[in-house]
C-alpha cells in the first residue's frame, strides 16, 4: 500500500511540477525580455506584479477552498457536493473578477499611487497594470477550475493550458516589445498585452477541460446541483482561514516593498531579478505539496489519517532536499546570471548577497510551504494564519525594515530579515505537523 501511495504522489507531482513552473515562466519571461529595455521597465513591471499577486491571491481565496473540499469529497466519493461546491466557487469568482478587472481599468494611479513610485516608473507601471488588470476576470475563473481539475486527480489539463499560454506569452513578448513582423515596438505595452491574451487562452482551454469533466460525470454544464446554504458555509469555512495566511504574506511582501522603493531603485530592481530568479529554487516543493496535498486530501476524506501523515513527511524531506541543491546552485551560478540580466554593478554585487543569504531561508520556507498547504488539506486551517499574520508583521515586516533601514544594511538586511521571519514560522508549524493535532479536522 506504501509503494502504490508514492507512486501516486509522483503521479501527482510531475504534472503539477511541470504546471507550476510553467505558470511562473509568464511573469519571468516578462522581466527578461523587458531587460533589453533597462531597468525602470524591469522595476515597474515587478511593483505591478507584486500587486498583481494580491489580486490573484482574491481569487485563490475561493479556489483553495474550492479544492481542499472538492478533494475531500472526492476521497469520500460524494459527487453530489463536490459539484455544488465546485459550480458555487465558480459563480462567486467570477463576480469577484469582474469588479476587480473594472477597478483595475479606472483606477490604476490610484493603486500604483500607495507605492510612492517616482514619474520614471509611475509610466510603465500604469500603462502594464491598466491592461493586464481589465484582463484579470479570466484568471478569477482559471484558479478555480485549475484547482476543480487537480482535485479530482486530473492534474495534466492545467499543465496543458500552461503549455499553451506560455507559448502564447513568449511569442506575443517577442513580436510586441520588439517589434517583429511589421508590428509596433510597444516595450511594457507590448509585455502587458501578450501576458493578458495568454491567460485568456489558459481560461478557454481549462472551460473545456472542465466542461469534459461534468460531462463524464454525467452532468449538465447548464444544470449543476444547485448549492445549499452549508455548501457556501462550508467553502467562507475553508476559504476564509487557509488564504488569512497567504493573504498576510502578500499584504506584508507589498509593505517590505514599499521600503525598498524608498531605499532606491536599484535595490527594486534587484529585488525584482533576485525574486524572478528565486522563484524556480522552491517550484519543486510547491509541486510537491500541490500534489501532496491531493492525496492527502482524498486520505483525509476517508478517514486515513496515519497513511496521510507517511505521504506528507515523505514529501516535505524529499522537497528539502531539492530545494537546498537548487538554492546552493543559484547562489554560485548568481553573479553570473546577474551579469546577463543587467549592466549595473550595485545590482550584481548586491543581489549576489541576497542569492547567499537565500540558501538559509530556503530552509524555512520550504518548512512553510508544506505545513501551510498539507495542514490545510487536512482541514486544520486556523492554525497556521495565527502564527503566520504575528511572525510575518513582526519579523518580516518589522525586523526586516529595521536592519534594512535605521540599520542602513539596505536590501541585504531586509533579506536577513526575510530569512528568519520564514525559519521561525517553518519550526512552529512543523511541531504542528508532527503533533497531530490536524487528526479529525475534516469536512468530509
Amino acid at each position: 500500500m506504501r509503494i502504490d501511495l508514492k507512486r501516486r504522489l509522483w503521479q501527482l507531482t510531475l504534472p503539477v511540477f511541470v504546471d507550476i513552473a510553467l505558470l511562473m515562466l509568464v511573469g519571468c519571461v516578462d522581466t527578461i525580455m523587458l531587460s533589453h529595455c533597462g531597468d525602470n521597465p524591469v522595476a515597474a513591471v515587478g511593483v505591478v506584479n507584486s500587486l498583481m499577486s494580491l489580486v490573484f491571491l482574491i481569487y485563490q481565496f475561493l479556489a483553495t477552498g474550492s479544492g481542499v473540499l472538492c478533494a475531500q469529497y472526492c476521497g469520500a466519493k460524494d459527487l453530489g457536493a463536490f459539484v455544488r461546491t465546485a459550480s458555487l466557487a465558480i459563480v462567486l469568482n467570477a463576480a469577484i473578477g469582474l469588479g476587480v478587472s473594472a477597478a483595475l481599468y479606472l483606477w490604476p494611479r490610484t493603486f500604483l499611487s500607495l507605492m510612492d513610485l517616482n514619474p520614471e516608473l509611475m509610466v510603465h507601471a500604469e500603462t502594464y497594470l491598466r491592461i493586464t488588470g481589465s484582463l484579470a476576470f479570466f484568471p478569477a475563473i482559471s484558479l478555480c477550475l485549475g484547482a476543480i481539475l487537480r482535485s479530482s486527480g486530473r492534474v495534466v489539463p492545467p499543465m496543458v493550458a500552461n503549455i499553451a499560454a506560455n507559448l502564447v506569452n513568449v511569442t506575443g513578448n517577442y513580436l510586441l516589445i520588439f517589434g517583429r513582423c511589421g508590428l509596433p515596438e510597444l516595450g511594457v505595452e507590448g509585455a502587458a498585452w501578450a501576458s493578458a491574451f495568454a491567460r485568456m487562452v489558459s481560461f478557454a482551454l481549462l472551460a473545456c477541460y472542465a466542461a469534459r469533466l461534468l460531462r463524464r460525470l454525467k452532468i449538465k454544464p447548464l444544470k449543476p446541483l444547485v448549492p445549499r446554504l452549508k455548501d457556501l458555509w462550508d467553502l467562507t469555512r475553508v476559504a476564509v482561514p487557509a488564504m488569512s495566511e497567504e493573504l498576510s504574506y502578500c499584504l506584508s511582501q507589498i509593505a517590505v516593498l514599499y521600503f525598498i522603493n524608498r531605499i532606491s531603485t536599484d535595490a527594486l530592481a534587484t529585488k525584482t531579478y533576485c525574486a524572478n530568479l528565486i522563484m524556480f529554487v522552491f517550484l519543486f516543493c510547491l509541486a510537491a505539496t500541490h500534489g501532496g496535498d491531493i492525496l492527502i486530501g482524498h486520505l483525509v476524506g476517508r478517514h486515513r489519517y496515519r497513511p496521510a501523515y507517511l505521504v506528507g513527511t515523505l514529501f516535505m524531506r524529499r522537497s528539502m532536499a531539492v530545494t537546498l541543491v537548487c538554492s546552493s546552485a543559484l547562489a554560485l551560478a548568481g553573479p553570473f546570471i546577474l551579469r546577463q540580466l543587467t549592466a549595473n554593478p550595485a545590482i550584481v554585487r548586491t543581489g549576489t548577497i541576497v542569492l547567499a543569504i537565500d540558501v538559509i531561508l530556503e530552509i524555512g520556507r520550504v518548512r512553510n510551504i508544506f505545513a501551510c498547504g498539507t495542514l490545510r488539506a487536512t482541514g486544520d486551517v486556523v492554525y497556521p494564519v495565527v502564527v503566520g499574520v504575528i511572525v510575518q508583521w513582526t519579523v518580516g515586516v518589522g525586523v526586516a525594515c529595521l536592519l534594512g533601514l535605521p540599520c542602513g544594511l539596505g536590501l541585504v538586511g531586509i533579506w536577513l530579515g526575510f530569512m528568519l521571519d520564514e525559519n521561525l514560522r517553518g519550526v512552529i508549524l512543523m511541531r504542528r505537523w508532527h503533533s497531530g493535532r490536524w487528526r479529525g479536522k475534516a469536512f468530509a
